[in-house]
């Protein structure tokens, strides 16, 4: 039938059927007949779509970056986004009447641009290639509060920010400026592993030296101990000889005072007896001699009355004639020592 046609919609695609200017059939994936002439079809993905994004930034400190990256997001409200955009399909039907499907990605694209462009801005050049989560993070939760967002009906699902590269030259700066730093901190490594070896060697040294020095003080106090305890047996050694030449002292007074009074002793012995030798003298003046030596031979021993009366014989020699002694008493007489 002339004017006629029949269209049959993927599941991902929320169709509006219009007549007369009133909805008069909508859902997803519908399919159905319908006249070109009095029928105006919207269709609305409804699926997740992706819209990629790379623009150049100026950070804080006047350096150029470029940005990298992707938005996602999906049409919730498909009434609220038809009325502020055209979807209403052309009369093949193979396409859009207007170009404001096209122009949806670039809307997105734009506020991402503006939320990206205010956040770059108060960082340096440092500070923005290295706050591509932070960045993320930010630019996701600004967008779903944008007005424009929600007026759509559009739900974001995310933002995702791929890479912030600095421009080449900016590129080659920062490549020589962190070699540098690394070869500095390569060096900073070395001497500080140097420094560490010698304060180890130190340390060692000092703990040797400690070590020496404990070591003599503990000889200083096993000498001192030796010499403490050699003071303290001279001391005693001292004392033993002091209280040796005490009693030494002691003893010698002692024997002084014996010998003293063995002199008086003796001396008064010798004195009695010089007094009874007197006494005896003074009573033999009156006597004979003979009367005496006769007394004094009284107990004698015969060969010393044998001498005696030798002795005078010889002292009246002149007056004995002759005497005449027989060898038989004379070798009696020299018999009688030898018999003792």
């Amino acid at each position: 039938m002339l004017g006629i046609k029949f269209m049959k919609f993927q599941p991902n695609i929320y169709v509006l059927k219009y007549q007369g200017g009133k909805i008069v059939k909508e859902g997803i994936g519908l399919s159905f007949f319908y006249s070109t002439p009095t029928t105006s079809l919207v269709a609305i993905p409804i699926s997740s779509l992706e819209a990629p994004f790379i623009f150049e930034e100026i950070t804080k400190d006047f350096q150029t970056i470029t940005i990298q990256g992707h938005v996602t997001f999906r049409i919730t409200d498909v009434k609220k986004i038809s009325e502020l955009l055209n979807y209403t399909l052309n009369h093949s039907g193979k396409g859009y009447a207007s170009d404001d499907p096209e122009k949806l990605p670039q809307r997105l694209i734009d506020i991402v641009h503006v939320l990206i462009k205010r956040e770059v801005g108060s960082l340096n050049l440092k500070q923005a290639l290295t706050s591509t989560e932070e960045l993320t993070q930010k630019i996701n939760a600004a967008i779903k509060t944008q007005r424009e967002v929600v007026l759509l009906g559009i739900e974001i699902l995310g933002i995702a920010i791929l890479a912030i590269l600095p421009t080449k030259e900016t590129a080659r700066a920062l490549e020589a400026e962190a070699r540098e730093q690394i070869l500095k901190e390569a060096d900073d490594a070395i001497y500080a592993r140097r420094n560490a070896a010698v304060e180890q060697e130190r340390m060692i040294k000092e703990n040797e030296l400690n070590t020496e020095i404990a070591v003599e003080r503990k000889k200083r106090q096993i000498r001192e101990t030796q010499m403490e305890a050699e003071q303290a047996v001279q001391e005693k050694r001292h004392q033993l000889e002091a209280d040796q030449m005490s009693f030494s002292v002691t003893l010698e007074a002692q024997k002084q005072e014996f010998v003293r009074l063995a002199v008086e002793n003796s001396k008064a012995e010798a004195e009695a007896k010089a007094y009874a030798i007197s006494k005896m003298m003074e009573a033999f003046q009156n006597v004979n001699p003979a009367t005496l030596q006769s007394l004094a031979s009284v107990g004698m021993a015969p060969e010393t009355l044998i001498a005696l009366a030798f002795q005078e014989l010889a002292e009246k020699a002149d007056k004995i004639g002759e005497l005449n002694i027989s060898p038989d008493l004379l070798r009696e007489l020299l018999k009688q020592p030898k018999s003792k």
